[in-house]
């Protein structure tokens, strides 16, 4: 990226046709990077035509936009996102709550431009595209199998930072609204797991891309699994122990993990990464404290436990990992069986950050703090809840890895400390009413052991 726009309009005068509209919707959108910050332009990458614009019914637009905001570090480009939007002459009213706006000047004036993906007919026109591998512009279209064709397509409004289609509840197309140039790790991972046998994450069977962006992934609908935080709520509510889950829960993370190391390159973690590593804590610690002054009374405790972590052996080994692994990343099936989904990593982080190997200890400090989540939502705090549950994830792990995440304290800890110290940081910005959650985690790891 950035590719040759390939439409049949200029796209000199493409751009600011849409600029207007694009202006107010974008930062309304959940996906948007970018909110809190003024929209000051846009650059265009890509413009594609999935459907021509010029017939009867209605046109599908594809584009890659690049959006400049002001306090970008330097250096470093804008943020670039991904559209798919559909164009009619006359919207109809079934298709109202996904109007944009409608053009006034340019070569789509006096047209309806909408959300796309929220018309069937277009995000049909999506599946049928992945089923015929190909080239259509600077878009490029994969499948690992043969797809039936004709199922109805429907688009969830779960909160996330990306977009997803459910196709006949067979597959599931999960549409990246921020790009980067790059192999994403949602699909690179999945593919990797495939070919190495884990039937724990579910496989890639298509994919689209543009340069080197993934752009969308598509894999198998589980229709008949939950996610484990709402497993997790309702043990909580009826009174249930969630061990035996955990347990399970704590096998399956350590299947993915072994798979990973199988499939792509690992290596050791030398001292001196490890100091490194507990540094770059303590400097997130720093800022954090900085943003919220309500952790500045247990920075000293905190920065001991990077400080124990950094004179650790260091002889770990350091691999491919989940990256974002929490309870609303699983999904248990009819069988019992536990399934990990969502390997995109933190979307905050630069994609290269993402793809950099971890230590899966990192993974498991992720669930531990997800079971604490968890046990917070329930009146009264059910402290005993979360540490059973937390017990038998690693004992579950450690059944599976031959190696208890536990073994290694300091470092365990260390890891759950950061991702604290995270939570207290975005809970604080979106989310104030549940900062007590990270913030009595901040209390127990900074108390003196």
């Amino acid at each position: 990226m950035p590719e040759t726009a390939s439409t049949t309009r200029a796209p000199d005068a493409l751009l600011p046709s849409l600029a207007p509209l694009l202006h107010e919707w974008l930062p309304r959108q959940r996906w948007f990077a970018g909110k809190g910050r003024r929209v000051t332009g846009f650059t265009l990458d890509a413009a594609t035509e999935l459907l021509p614009l010029d017939g009867t019914g209605p046109g599908l637009l594809h584009l890659l936009v690049r959006v400049e905001q002001p306090g970008r570090p330097a250096g470093t480009p804008a943020d670039c996102y991904q559209l798919l939007l559909g164009v009619r002459t006359q919207l109809p009213p079934r298709l109202a709550p996904a109007l944009i706006g409608r053009i006034r000047q340019g070569p789509l004036a006096g047209r309806a431009v909408y959300e796309g993906l929220r018309d069937p007919r277009l995000a049909g026109l999506l599946y049928d595209r992945l089923r015929t591998p190909g080239r259509t512009g600077p878009l490029r279209f994969h499948a690992t199998t043969a797809l039936p064709p004709a199922l109805a397509p429907r688009m969830l409004d779960a909160e996330q930072s990306n977009s997803s289609l459910v196709y006949g509840d067979s597959f599931i197309l999960k549409i990246f609204r921020r790009v980067s140039p790059g192999a994403n790790p949602d699909l690179e991972l999945p593919l990797a797991l495939a070919g190495a046998g884990c039937a724990r994450v579910p496989a890639p069977v298509a994919w689209f891309e543009s340069g080197a962006a993934t752009l969308g992934v598509l894999q198998p609908y589980l229709r008949d699994s939950r996610d484990g935080w709402r497993l997790a709520l309702d043990a909580l509510a009826d009174g249930r122990d969630f061990t035996a889950e955990a347990r399970a829960l704590g096998r399956a993370t350590a299947e993915v993990h072994l798979a990973l190391a199988e499939a792509l390159p690992t290596r050791r973690l030398g001292r001196a990464e490890t100091e490194q590593l507990a540094a770059a804590m303590d400097r997130r610690l720093h800022a954090a404290a900085q943003a919220v002054p309500a952790l500045l009374p247990f920075v000293p405790g905190l920065r001991a436990v990077f400080a124990a972590a950094s004179g650790t052996t260091g002889d770990g080994v350091v691999q491919r990992i989940h990256g974002d692994l929490h309870l609303g990343q699983t999904l248990r099936g009819s069988d019992g069986g536990w399934a990990v989904i969502d390997f995109e990593g933190e979307p905050a982080k630069s994609l290269d950050e993402r793809r950099s190997p971890q230590h899966p200890v990192r993974d498991v400090a992720g669930m531990l703090r997800s079971f604490d989540y968890a046990a917070r939502t329930h009146r009264p705090w059910n402290a005993d809840w979360a540490a059973r549950s937390r017990a038998a994830y690693c004992t579950g792990y450690a059944e599976a890895a031959g190696e208890d995440p536990r073994t290694d304290p300091a470092l365990l800890r260390a890891y759950e400390t950061d991702k604290a110290v995270y939570e207290v940081v975005y809970e604080a910005r979106h989310r104030p009413d549940w900062l007590p959650v990270p913030m009595s985690a901040i209390k127990r790891l900074s108390a003196p052991q």
